[in-house]
């Protein structure tokens, strides 16, 4: 078998014209002409001995191949750029404190904290896990350096929006779904304790559908919430970023219950200009969160 070398330039284009949604907008950000975007796509399609792209109405569309080359373009640079970081970024030290939503806790983390604990072994990284409001004021008041929030309608002096998550009805996996109801009762939710950003979403959308809801059960912690929906408790509303296997996201053509739309994720500094430490973790955080997007 003909041994191949992937170009690592390529594979960047592929990648960031995927993760962009088009190839010309990843001609703009990497300074390429629209020509030289394509050259290099073809040169991809013969290294891979097979389309990674069909047509889908005016844009262009992963083929089953393209997937597959597309998680492995991912590793691939994610491998190089740990490598480059390693070699020329080994001086950073100190500490960064970061702020997570529950949501990001097993999905982003671990990945996170591994690439950049492998490329700067000498920064102290201190990380809490906590719900909106509390990661806003720590950033505020200087107790965080950089937190990823929902985008709640209240701003940080410094903040990068980062992207957004559909929000999708979350019900008991396998039988026994809990909608629709066909005893005519209101609708049982499983909910964050008040304040929760997608409480008010959930019951102003079905306030708005004429549909009757009811609190059945809060918590405090997303394990309360996935343990009550498992059980058959009542529906939640959530991103489908980190469910477990117990539970399921509704698709929108799988429920009656009303769209909610998408929610925003932003990427909260303490300070205009952050230590080359803080900048280098939130260029990690976007990297990973990129690929979490797409998943969901």
């Amino acid at each position: 078998m003909r041994r191949i070398t992937f170009d690592l330039d390529v594979l960047r284009t592929f990648v960031t014209g995927v993760e962009l949604g088009s190839f010309a907008r990843a001609a703009d950000r990497l300074g390429r002409s629209t020509s030289a975007v394509s050259a290099q796509l073809k040169k991809l399609e013969e290294q891979a001995g097979t389309p990674v792209l069909r047509k889908s109405g005016r844009g262009m569309a992963l083929t089953e191949s393209g997937e597959t080359m597309l998680a492995y373009a991912r590793r691939l640079l994610e491998l190089n750029d740990e490598a480059a970081a390693a070699l020329h970024g080994a001086e950073l030290e100190g500490a960064v404190r970061l702020g997570l939503q529950e949501d990001f806790g097993e999905s982003l983390l671990t990945d996170v904290l591994g690439r950049f604990a492998r490329a700067h072994p000498r920064v102290k990284v201190e990380v809490r896990i906590a719900r909106n409001a509390e990661l806003l004021e720590r950033v505020a008041s200087g107790r965080l350096d950089l937190a990823l929030a929902w985008e709640a309608g209240v701003a940080t002096p410094h903040v990068e929006r980062v992207g957004t998550l559909p929000l999708r009805w979350i019900d008991v996996a396998g039988a026994g779904s809990v909608w629709p109801r066909e005893d005519g009762e209101p609708l049982p939710l499983v909910m964050l304790e008040a304040p929760c950003i997608m409480r008010t979403a959930a019951t102003t959308a079905l306030d708005r559908a004429n549909i009757p809801w009811r609190i059945a059960f809060t918590s405090a912690s997303l394990a309360g919430i996935w343990a009550a929906v498992a059980a058959g408790l009542g529906v939640s509303l959530r991103t489908p970023c980190g469910l477990p296997a117990s539970v399921r996201a509704l698709l929108p053509h799988e429920t009656t219950l009303p769209a909610v739309g998408e929610l925003g994720l932003c990427l909260h500094r303490a300070e205009a200009e952050s230590s080359p430490a803080v900048e280098r973790l939130a260029s990690i955080i976007t990297q990973q969160w990129q690929g979490l997007a797409l998943a969901a």
